[in-house]
């Protein structure tokens, strides 16, 4: 059995993608509101309140962590675009995910959120000149990265917790 932790395994930490990795990564983050739309899809509030592991977050601290987390991604991408090697602010996405909307609110904003933002930040993404993802960005934790690693970063993020909700429906047999 894999790690429920990392489902789809841990984040390789790719600094440079080709034009067609780009192309793969963007159209991964394009569809991650669809994925975790139909992820939780029929899910009542108890299964919604099911954390994924023991531990974890529920499913429905997992569907509103993906807009809180995706919200401060864009924003690092249009800062890395916008200025010269920004250093990006770090958050507690574990006390975001204890607040009470996190905890205890209806899904459908942040299911919303997710569409709106991606659908921004897709088009950001794909009007992104290539020169563009070979700016950079310092994060006071794990240091300098690429644009690219923000790329691949947040595609795989997607997919990471789309498969905590569709392992845990697997397990539950829901």
């Amino acid at each position: 059995m894999s790690d429920p932790r990392t489902p789809i395994g841990a984040f390789p930490g790719v600094e440079a993608l080709a034009p067609a990795e780009r192309a793969r990564a963007i159209d991964e983050i394009a569809a991650a509101p669809a994925c975790l739309r139909k992820a939780v899809a029929g899910l009542s509030d108890a299964q919604l309140d099911t954390p994924y592991r023991s531990g974890g977050w529920t499913a429905r601290q997992v569907v509103h962590h993906l807009p809180d987390s995706h919200v401060n991604a864009y924003v690092r991408f249009k800062l890395a675009l916008t200025e010269d090697d920004p250093t990006i602010r770090p958050y507690r996405e574990e006390r975001w995910a204890e607040q009470p909307e996190a905890r205890i609110g209806p899904i459908e904003p942040s299911l919303a959120l997710l569409d709106a933002l991606h659908g921004r930040w897709v088009a950001a993404l794909r009007g992104a000149e290539p020169a563009g993802f070979a700016r950079t960005l310092v994060h006071p934790a794990s240091g300098r990265h690429t644009v690219d690693w923000l790329v691949a970063l947040y595609a795989w993020h997607g997919r990471h917790h789309v498969a905590h909700v569709t392992a845990l429906r697997e397990r539950m047999r829901w």
